[in-house]
């Protein structure tokens, strides 16, 4: 029986006018972002008022440490999707669906092999390396193991919403991520606070329900992957054995990222060390993880939903062979980011106080720190979104390692250098880290810039026998 004709591919990306091309990429990425983000600020929120800032403190700690293991096995969804990019942009779907099968076949012996084994016995010292004062390990322990054993349905979600983005599909993502979303606000708001017959589990429901919801979603969405509905398509005429030279690729170009995302984490995490050693640390602990990993989310939302267009819209031009097309549309993409950035800016310098008391965070001291976080982030946001869109351009090209170099250097080498020269003279204080995260953000920012303008990208080949 023949097998049913998968979506072709939008060809517009590569012949098409380039803002629509780069909007029609972007905005549904952006938007996933944003709503995606809603369940992070909903479990930031309640966790704030039900628990209290130790669980704000034990959320953000967690997913900082998680996510330097989840970002090395997501690298190949990097490699992944610059092969996908460079080959739809050939308009070679068999291709294209070769490797995104191997790319699901990898990450499932990964995920399921080492990372929820690993993340298990690991979790206790993993907490105690970034100085996590007791109350807050108390939260985070639960948390992050159950994050990590379940990790496999949130790794599928991520990888099938790249695979698709860069193949040029990015509003099935987009309404994939809105069902998730829904899911897991509706299930964390019943485990977090407990309702009629079941518990309340407090930080521990926020981990429930991130992974409940994603493993629903991630059967959902392998059914339609199978069906033909989509621009990707896996079928019985697929060799269904790991295919060496695909899976060589995938580490060709994704093992660079998964360096560069372990890197800036593992900055994170040396960064919420020193955070740690300071005399107000679980204040400072928590604005931290709200003002920098959640409202700051509404910089990095957009940002890297720009990210991700850019890496599809420069990886098909480039395998189209219209490299210039690559250029402009990265230059459409970050005015779109500043724009975005700009308005984001002003709200953290106007309404501090307003935004950190969604999340419950209403002690003086707290919302002291929290305020002046922000302030540098208003800054920081610029220079982020900027150098997001050139690290997609990078990345979907191929340059993963010029990428990488640039994280090294800006995210990881530089961050903690300034922390620990300012704490080995004059005495670390919390403004002195959010110095440094801005200098991180600038130096990333214009590393990015001459990197792409230097071209090397240009000249990578892309190939898998």
């Amino acid at each position: 029986m023949s097998r049913p004709a998968a979506r072709t591919f939008d060809r517009s990306i590569v012949e098409g006018p380039i803002g629509r091309a780069v909007w029609m990429l972007a905005w549904p990425t952006m938007l996933q972002n944003v709503i995606g983000g809603v369940q992070g600020l909903v479990d930031h929120a309640m966790v704030g008022h039900f628990v209290g800032y130790a669980g704000n403190a034990a959320i953000g700690v967690s997913w900082q440490i998680y996510l330097v293991v989840q970002v090395f096995i997501g690298s190949l969804f990097t490699g992944m999707g610059v092969l996908v990019a460079r080959f739809a942009g050939r308009n070679e779907p068999d291709t294209v669906n070769r490797v995104v099968y191997q790319a699901f076949l990898t990450a499932g012996i990964l995920c399921v092999g080492i990372l929820a084994p690993l993340g298990y016995f690991l979790a206790p010292s993993l907490l105690n390396l970034v100085n996590a004062a007791p109350a807050v390990q108390a939260e985070a322990l639960p948390y992050i193991r159950t994050m990590f054993i379940f990790n496999f349905g949130t790794m599928v979600f991520f990888m099938l919403g790249g695979a698709l983005r860069s193949a040029g599909d990015a509003r099935t993502p987009l309404r994939l991520g809105i069902w998730m979303t829904a899911l897991n606000v509706a299930i964390s708001v019943v485990l977090i606070r407990g309702l009629g017959p079941i518990p309340a589990f407090g930080t521990t429901g926020a981990a429930m329900g991130t992974v409940i919801a994603a493993g629903i979603i991630t059967v959902a969405a392998v059914r339609f992957l199978l069906s033909g509905r989509w621009v990707i398509h896996i079928h019985r005429g697929l060799d269904w054995k790991p295919d060496p030279a695909v899976i060589r690729q995938l580490f060709r170009f994704g093992l660079p990222t998964g360096i560069q995302g372990v890197a800036m984490n593992i900055g994170g995490v040396i960064l919420l060390r020193f955070v740690g050693s300071l005399s107000n640390s679980a204040e400072a602990q928590a604005a931290y993880s709200v003002g920098y990993t959640q409202l700051f989310s509404l910089v990095t939302w957009t940002s890297v939903g720009i990210m991700g267009a850019t890496a599809a819209f420069a990886g098909q031009n480039l395998g189209a062979g219209k490299p210039e097309r690559s250029v402009r549309g990265v230059r459409v993409a970050s005015g779109i980011g500043v724009a975005v950035a700009v308005g984001v800016g002003v709200l953290f310098l106007t309404v501090p106080g307003l935004l950190l008391g969604v999340f419950g965070m209403e002690d003086p001291a707290v919302a002291a720190v929290g305020a002046e976080l922000l302030a540098f982030l208003s800054v920081s946001g610029l220079f982020v979104t900027v150098a997001l869109a050139h690290n997609g351009a990078l990345q979907g090209t191929g340059d993963t390692r010029g990428a990488m170099y640039i994280s090294l250097v800006s995210q990881l080498a530089l961050p903690i250098a300034v922390c620990w020269l300012l704490q080995e003279t004059v005495g670390l204080e919390a403004w002195h880290v959010w110095l440094a995260i801005l200098l991180g953000h600038m130096t990333r920012c214009a590393l990015g810039v001459i990197r792409f303008r230097r071209g090397h990208w240009r000249g990578i080949e892309v190939g898998i026998g």
